[in-house]
Protein backbone atom coordinates (compact mmCIF):
# COMPACT_ATOMS: atom_id res chain seq x y z
CA UNK A 1 0.00 0.00 0.00
CA UNK A 2 1.07 3.50 -0.97
CA UNK A 3 2.04 6.05 2.27
CA UNK A 4 1.34 9.62 1.28
CA UNK A 5 4.23 12.24 2.42
CA UNK A 6 3.89 15.89 2.38
CA UNK A 7 7.44 16.96 1.11
CA UNK A 8 9.15 20.43 1.41
CA UNK A 9 11.37 20.68 -2.10
CA UNK A 10 13.14 24.14 -3.67
CA UNK A 11 13.07 24.60 -7.30
CA UNK A 12 16.28 25.91 -9.27
CA UNK A 13 17.62 26.62 -12.15
CA UNK A 14 21.19 27.27 -13.40
CA UNK A 15 21.44 29.38 -16.83
CA UNK A 16 17.53 27.97 -17.45
CA UNK A 17 18.78 24.03 -16.80
CA UNK A 18 16.01 23.48 -13.72
CA UNK A 19 16.09 21.21 -10.66
CA UNK A 20 13.27 20.31 -7.91
CA UNK A 21 15.65 19.85 -4.77
CA UNK A 22 15.08 17.74 -1.67
CA UNK A 23 16.53 18.20 1.67
CA UNK A 24 17.63 14.39 1.76
CA UNK A 25 19.12 14.41 4.98
CA UNK A 26 15.90 14.46 6.52
CA UNK A 27 13.61 12.31 4.24
CA UNK A 28 16.68 9.46 3.68
CA UNK A 29 14.61 8.65 0.19
CA UNK A 30 16.33 5.65 -1.35
CA UNK A 31 17.44 6.03 -5.05
CA UNK A 32 14.60 3.91 -6.09
CA UNK A 33 12.25 5.89 -4.19
CA UNK A 34 13.71 9.27 -5.97
CA UNK A 35 13.63 7.79 -9.23
CA UNK A 36 9.74 7.00 -8.62
CA UNK A 37 9.86 10.68 -7.59
CA UNK A 38 11.47 12.10 -10.17
CA UNK A 39 8.96 10.50 -12.32
CA UNK A 40 5.80 11.39 -10.65
CA UNK A 41 7.30 15.91 -9.88
CA UNK A 42 9.37 16.38 -13.24
CA UNK A 43 6.40 16.22 -15.88
CA UNK A 44 5.92 20.16 -16.97
CA UNK A 45 2.12 19.41 -17.28
CA UNK A 46 1.27 17.21 -14.54
CA UNK A 47 4.46 17.54 -12.02
CA UNK A 48 6.24 20.50 -11.09
CA UNK A 49 8.13 20.48 -13.96
CA UNK A 50 12.23 19.77 -13.88
CA UNK A 51 15.10 18.81 -15.69
CA UNK A 52 15.91 16.52 -12.90
CA UNK A 53 15.91 16.04 -9.62
CA UNK A 54 18.69 17.05 -7.02
CA UNK A 55 19.05 15.68 -3.66
CA UNK A 56 21.26 16.62 -0.77
CA UNK A 57 22.66 14.09 1.23
CA UNK A 58 25.53 12.90 3.57
CA UNK A 59 28.73 11.27 2.73
CA UNK A 60 31.32 9.39 5.13
CA UNK A 61 34.22 11.21 2.61
CA UNK A 62 32.84 14.34 1.46
CA UNK A 63 30.74 17.63 3.15
CA UNK A 64 27.99 16.36 1.26
CA UNK A 65 26.38 14.15 -1.46
CA UNK A 66 24.99 15.19 -4.94
CA UNK A 67 21.76 12.01 -5.71
CA UNK A 68 20.78 13.13 -9.46
CA UNK A 69 17.76 11.93 -11.43
CA UNK A 70 16.81 12.60 -14.76
CA UNK A 71 13.77 13.58 -15.26
CA UNK A 72 13.08 9.88 -16.52
CA UNK A 73 13.79 8.30 -13.58
CA UNK A 74 17.05 7.54 -14.33
CA UNK A 75 19.95 8.16 -12.09
CA UNK A 76 23.07 10.69 -13.95
CA UNK A 77 26.40 10.31 -13.37
CA UNK A 78 27.14 14.38 -12.93
CA UNK A 79 25.18 17.14 -13.84
CA UNK A 80 27.28 20.29 -13.77
CA UNK A 81 24.46 22.97 -13.18
CA UNK A 82 22.84 20.79 -10.82
CA UNK A 83 25.81 20.46 -8.73
CA UNK A 84 26.45 24.10 -8.55
CA UNK A 85 22.51 24.43 -7.64
CA UNK A 86 23.10 21.89 -5.01
CA UNK A 87 26.58 23.59 -3.96
CA UNK A 88 24.45 26.85 -2.98
CA UNK A 89 21.27 25.26 -1.45
CA UNK A 90 23.56 23.20 0.83
CA UNK A 91 25.51 26.44 1.49
CA UNK A 92 21.68 28.07 2.31
CA UNK A 93 20.66 24.75 4.22
CA UNK A 94 23.75 25.65 6.86
CA UNK A 95 26.76 23.80 5.37
CA UNK A 96 28.49 27.28 4.76
CA UNK A 97 32.18 26.58 3.77
CA UNK A 98 33.56 28.89 0.93
CA UNK A 99 34.59 26.13 -0.02
CA UNK A 100 33.86 22.60 0.01
CA UNK A 101 33.89 18.88 -1.60
CA UNK A 102 30.63 17.06 -3.20
CA UNK A 103 30.75 13.37 -3.59
CA UNK A 104 29.07 12.67 -7.50
CA UNK A 105 28.28 9.38 -8.64
CA UNK A 106 31.25 10.22 -11.03
CA UNK A 107 33.83 11.27 -8.33
CA UNK A 108 34.23 14.14 -5.83
CA UNK A 109 34.22 17.74 -7.22
CA UNK A 110 35.40 20.62 -5.50
CA UNK A 111 32.51 23.87 -4.70
CA UNK A 112 33.04 27.02 -4.58
CA UNK A 113 30.51 29.13 -2.96
CA UNK A 114 29.10 32.10 -1.16
CA UNK A 115 25.66 33.31 -0.26
CA UNK A 116 25.02 35.31 -3.79
CA UNK A 117 25.78 33.60 -7.30
CA UNK A 118 27.43 32.42 -9.70
CA UNK A 119 28.77 29.12 -8.41
CA UNK A 120 32.22 27.69 -9.36
CA UNK A 121 32.74 24.01 -9.58
CA UNK A 122 36.23 22.04 -9.79
CA UNK A 123 36.13 18.66 -11.39
CA UNK A 124 38.58 15.95 -13.14
CA UNK A 125 39.72 17.13 -16.63
CA UNK A 126 37.21 14.92 -19.40
CA UNK A 127 38.27 11.29 -20.15
CA UNK A 128 37.78 9.44 -23.19
CA UNK A 129 38.37 12.26 -25.95
CA UNK A 130 38.25 10.67 -29.25
CA UNK A 131 38.56 13.13 -32.35
CA UNK A 132 37.29 10.82 -34.58
CA UNK A 133 34.68 9.07 -33.41
CA UNK A 134 32.66 7.67 -36.31
CA UNK A 135 28.71 6.20 -35.90
CA UNK A 136 26.25 3.93 -37.17
CA UNK A 137 23.82 6.86 -37.72
CA UNK A 138 24.26 9.09 -40.71
CA UNK A 139 25.52 12.75 -39.99
CA UNK A 140 24.05 15.44 -41.65
CA UNK A 141 26.60 17.42 -44.15
CA UNK A 142 26.12 20.98 -42.25
CA UNK A 143 28.27 18.82 -39.46
CA UNK A 144 31.80 19.04 -39.88
CA UNK A 145 33.13 16.37 -37.00
CA UNK A 146 31.98 14.91 -34.61
CA UNK A 147 33.67 14.34 -31.06
CA UNK A 148 33.40 11.75 -27.89
CA UNK A 149 34.40 12.35 -24.42
CA UNK A 150 33.25 11.71 -20.47
CA UNK A 151 33.76 15.19 -18.54
CA UNK A 152 31.68 12.95 -15.66
CA UNK A 153 28.99 11.83 -18.32
CA UNK A 154 28.97 10.60 -21.83
CA UNK A 155 28.58 13.09 -24.17
CA UNK A 156 28.96 13.93 -28.53
CA UNK A 157 30.07 17.09 -29.47
CA UNK A 158 28.94 18.50 -33.21
CA UNK A 159 30.79 21.21 -34.50
CA UNK A 160 28.37 23.50 -37.16
CA UNK A 161 28.89 26.58 -38.73
CA UNK A 162 25.26 27.67 -37.52
CA UNK A 163 23.30 25.52 -34.74
CA UNK A 164 20.10 28.02 -34.66
CA UNK A 165 18.10 26.30 -37.85
CA UNK A 166 19.05 22.57 -36.26
CA UNK A 167 16.10 20.76 -35.25
CA UNK A 168 18.23 19.88 -32.36
CA UNK A 169 15.13 17.48 -30.85
CA UNK A 170 15.13 15.19 -34.05
CA UNK A 171 18.55 14.75 -34.45
CA UNK A 172 19.63 14.74 -30.97
CA UNK A 173 17.17 11.71 -29.98
CA UNK A 174 18.65 10.12 -33.41
CA UNK A 175 21.98 10.28 -32.66
CA UNK A 176 21.51 9.67 -28.95
CA UNK A 177 20.55 5.87 -28.86
CA UNK A 178 23.39 5.24 -32.15
CA UNK A 179 24.44 1.72 -31.57
CA UNK A 180 27.89 2.70 -31.40
CA UNK A 181 27.50 4.71 -28.11
CA UNK A 182 24.85 2.14 -25.70
CA UNK A 183 24.36 0.80 -24.07
CA UNK A 184 24.66 3.94 -21.88
CA UNK A 185 23.47 6.86 -24.95
CA UNK A 186 25.51 10.00 -24.78
CA UNK A 187 23.99 13.63 -24.68
CA UNK A 188 24.49 15.16 -27.89
CA UNK A 189 26.03 18.91 -28.14
CA UNK A 190 25.57 21.30 -31.00
CA UNK A 191 28.32 23.76 -30.85
CA UNK A 192 29.78 26.89 -33.31
CA UNK A 193 32.10 29.50 -32.39
CA UNK A 194 30.62 32.54 -31.30
CA UNK A 195 31.93 35.38 -33.47
CA UNK A 196 30.66 38.07 -31.25
CA UNK A 197 33.49 36.77 -28.37
CA UNK A 198 36.78 37.66 -30.99
CA UNK A 199 37.34 33.41 -30.87
CA UNK A 200 37.14 33.28 -27.12
CA UNK A 201 33.61 31.99 -26.93
CA UNK A 202 30.95 29.44 -28.62
CA UNK A 203 27.51 28.73 -29.18
CA UNK A 204 25.57 25.71 -27.55
CA UNK A 205 22.49 23.78 -27.78
CA UNK A 206 22.14 20.14 -26.17
CA UNK A 207 19.46 17.36 -26.32
CA UNK A 208 19.94 15.53 -22.94
CA UNK A 209 19.35 12.28 -21.87
CA UNK A 210 17.54 11.17 -19.19
CA UNK A 211 15.23 14.50 -20.02
CA UNK A 212 15.06 13.24 -23.56
CA UNK A 213 14.51 16.71 -25.15
CA UNK A 214 16.78 19.90 -25.51
CA UNK A 215 17.61 21.80 -21.89
CA UNK A 216 18.23 25.38 -22.00
CA UNK A 217 21.79 24.46 -20.70
CA UNK A 218 24.07 21.89 -19.78
CA UNK A 219 26.92 22.54 -17.74
CA UNK A 220 28.91 18.95 -18.68
CA UNK A 221 27.73 19.59 -22.31
CA UNK A 222 29.52 23.25 -21.74
CA UNK A 223 32.70 21.46 -20.81
CA UNK A 224 32.57 19.17 -23.53
CA UNK A 225 31.79 21.44 -26.42
CA UNK A 226 35.22 23.72 -25.16
CA UNK A 227 37.08 20.54 -24.35
CA UNK A 228 36.34 19.65 -28.03
CA UNK A 229 37.09 22.77 -29.54
CA UNK A 230 40.63 23.32 -27.78
CA UNK A 231 41.75 19.82 -28.98
CA UNK A 232 40.25 21.17 -32.92
CA UNK A 233 42.03 24.41 -32.44
CA UNK A 234 38.83 26.28 -32.91
CA UNK A 235 39.86 28.23 -29.98
CA UNK A 236 43.23 28.60 -27.87
CA UNK A 237 42.32 30.02 -24.49
CA UNK A 238 41.99 28.26 -21.56
CA UNK A 239 39.01 30.31 -20.15
CA UNK A 240 35.87 30.52 -22.55
CA UNK A 241 32.25 31.34 -22.01
CA UNK A 242 29.64 29.20 -23.60
CA UNK A 243 26.07 30.93 -24.58
CA UNK A 244 23.50 28.30 -24.13
CA UNK A 245 20.02 29.09 -25.29
CA UNK A 246 18.88 29.78 -20.85
CA UNK A 247 22.34 31.85 -20.76
CA UNK A 248 26.07 31.98 -20.28
CA UNK A 249 28.30 29.60 -18.54
CA UNK A 250 32.30 30.06 -18.34
CA UNK A 251 34.09 26.70 -18.50
CA UNK A 252 38.29 26.96 -17.45
CA UNK A 253 40.93 24.29 -18.68
CA UNK A 254 43.49 23.99 -15.88
CA UNK A 255 46.59 20.92 -16.04
CA UNK A 256 44.41 18.62 -14.73
CA UNK A 257 40.82 19.46 -14.07
CA UNK A 258 38.37 22.17 -15.46
CA UNK A 259 35.68 24.14 -13.51
CA UNK A 260 32.29 25.68 -14.27
CA UNK A 261 31.10 29.24 -13.63
CA UNK A 262 27.74 30.43 -14.05
CA UNK A 263 24.17 31.19 -11.72
CA UNK A 264 22.41 28.92 -9.76
CA UNK A 265 19.14 30.76 -8.79
CA UNK A 266 16.34 30.39 -6.35
CA UNK A 267 12.77 29.90 -8.03
CA UNK A 268 10.34 28.75 -4.98
CA UNK A 269 10.07 26.62 -2.24
CA UNK A 270 6.85 24.71 -1.72
CA UNK A 271 5.92 21.64 -0.40
CA UNK A 272 4.08 18.04 -2.40
CA UNK A 273 2.16 14.98 -1.55
CA UNK A 274 4.12 12.28 -3.14
CA UNK A 275 3.30 8.69 -3.41
CA UNK A 276 6.41 6.56 -1.93
CA UNK A 277 5.75 2.27 -1.73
Amino acid sequence: MKRPLIAEFTKMNGAGNDFIVFDNRFYAFSVAELSRIAQQVCPRRTGIGADGILALAEHADADYRMIYMNADGSEGTMCGNGARCLARFAFERGIRQTTAHMQTASGICEVHVCADPPVRIYMDAPKNYNGIIKLDQPIPGVISSVHYLWPGTEHIVCFTSDIDPLPVAEWGARLRHDPMLQPEGANINFAMLDTDSSGTGIRVRTYEKGVETETLACGTGAIASVVAAQESNLISSDTCDVKMPGGILTVGLETDRVYLEGPADFVYRGSIELDIL
